[in-house]
Formats: C-alpha cells, sequence, structure tokens
C-alpha cells in the first residue's frame, strides 16, 4: 500500500499530469482538496473508490484515513491544488506517514504561478529585464513569514514577484513594493487561473489595488509583480543567436557536424 500525493494542477482537469492521472484511476481511496481540485479530476477514481473531501479534517484526521488504508492494504490518491512543493502541507503529512510506516510518493503539479504566467500569454524570466522569479507570500493565519523573509528584501532584488495568498492585503504589498519597482511597474493579478471563472486584471503597482478593490478580489488570487510583464523593449538571448555556440548547434568550423567517439546527440 501507498499513498501517493499528486499536485493536481491549478484548476483546469486536463492540466494535471498523465502520471497523477494513472495513478487516480488505480486507487480504491481518494483524499482531495475540497474546492481546490476540479471536481471532473474525482472522476477518474475507480468505481466504489473511497472519496474523502479534506477540507473539513485536521491533520489527525487526513492521517488516519491514510492509516486505515493503510491496514486495509489500499493504495491512496491524495490531492492537492497545484504543485505539491510549495505551500501543500506535504511536509507535515509525510512526517506523519514516516512515523506510522507508510509510504508514499510525490508526483509534481502544474502550479499556480505557471499557470497564471499562461493565462498572461508572458514569460517571467525576460533577458535584461529578470532572470529570477521569487515565489512567496504575506504572513497569514497559517503560517508566519520568517522575519529575515520580507518583501523589501524580495524587491530588492529586482526579480519577478510572484505573491500567493496575499490578495487580500494587496494594499499594503503595493505600499512595501513601490519604492523597489516604482509605480509605473507592470503588475498584474490571476484570479483562478484555467477556471472556468478565471479573472485577469492588468495595470502598475499604482493601479492594481483599485482594480482588485473594484473587482472585488479576497481570495484565490496571485500578483505578479516586474518589468518582464510587460517587456516593451528588451534584447534577445543569446539562445539562438547565429553567433552562439552550442552543443547542438555549433558554429560552422567550430565543431565537426555529430557526435564525437563516445557522446550521444
Amino acid at each position: 500500500m501507498t499513498v501517493h500525493f499528486i499536485g493536481a494542477g491549478p484548476g483546469a482537469a486536463d492540466l494535471i499530469t498523465v502520471r497523477g492521472r494513472d495513478l487516480i484511476a488505480r486507487c480504491p481511496v481518494c483524499l482531495h482538496a475540497g474546492s481546490l481540485v476540479a471536481p471532473e479530476i474525482l472522476g477518474w477514481c475507480p468505481p466504489g473508490a473511497r472519496i474523502v473531501d479534506t477540507a473539513p479534517l485536521d491533520l489527525d484526521a487526513i492521517v488516519a484515513e491514510c492509516a486505515a488504508a493503510h491496514a486495509a492494504g489500499l493504495d491512496v490518491a491524495r490531492l492537492h491544488s497545484g504543485d505539491l512543493s510549495i505551500w501543500s502541507a506535504l511536509a507535515e503529512q509525510t512526517r506523519r506517514l514516516t512515523q506510522a510506516g507508510i509510504p508514499y510518493t510525490v508526483t509534481p503539479g502544474v502550479p499556480s504561478f505557471a499557470a497564471a504566467a499562461a493565462v498572461l500569454g508572458r514569460e517571467l524570466t525576460v533577458p535584461g529585464l529578470a532572470q529570477s522569479v521569487i515565489l512567496t507570500r504575506t504572513s497569514g493565519r497559517a503560517s508566519a513569514m520568517p522575519e529575515r523573509e520580507t518583501l523589501a528584501a524580495f524587491a530588492a532584488t529586482g526579480a519577478t514577484l510572484a505573491l500567493h495568498l496575499s490578495i487580500h492585503v494587496v494594499d499594503a504589498v503595493v505600499t512595501e513594493l513601490t519604492p523597489f519597482y516604482g509605480p509605473d511597474c507592470p503588475t498584474a493579478v490571476v484570479f483562478r487561473a484555467t477556471w472556468p471563472d478565471e479573472r485577469v486584471l492588468t495595470g502598475t503597482l499604482a493601479t492594481i489595488a483599485g482594480l482588485v478593490a473594484h473587482a472585488k478580489l479576497e481570495r484565490t488570487a496571485l500578483i505578479l509583480v516586474g518589468p518582464a510583464l510587460d517587456p516593451a523593449e528588451f534584447r534577445d538571448s543569446a539562445l539562438y543567436s547565429t553567433d552562439y555556440d552550442r552543443r547542438f548547434r555549433p558554429q560552422a568550423g567550430t565543431r565537426a557536424a555529430g557526435p564525437v567517439a563516445g557522446e550521444r546527440a
């Protein structure tokens, strides 16, 4: 028996991985994160599967479900929204499973920041503008931010910021970021990316709080900030430049065509 933690993606059911879908289809127990997982995904559960919404459950109750399945020899599909590497409560669950001697696997999913970038049709790392993306959040009831992890510290880098779980304090976010990025810095808010009720707000640091207030967005929205969101002027990367020598496209005369001895193409 194994508990399979599966990143169910940002919303749209067809954005789950093939591996995740196949695991769901063969697990007789499915624990899912309530309204954050598309109901269509649950349709892949096998007939007669035990399907449990974990939204009203505490950690002890969730682990108890896994322990009961373990005792019965039944595999579990444990579905979380987005990807499991950030803000998924994976660490606390797997710690309990390890203590109980219950095996588990982890299958990644499409994270919400990637889905939001796709909705905007933007690359978050643009040559000369930003080559880093910082995934962060503001303090909340579930988890406070470490003292050293401040918006000011991150903003000082000039990187593209993807702020999760912070739409309810967008005014404070704007106040903290404006001294570093300037009031005209491109800013976007994507609400429930890839869901049927998806909404997109685009503006600047000076305008985004007003747009959010007018739209009455209070949860399940991602804030993206940085010049890469509106890259009017930037240089091409060297990757596809004619004079850029790389393994699979060497400059003429600098390397023989095809792989050398002991090297795979």
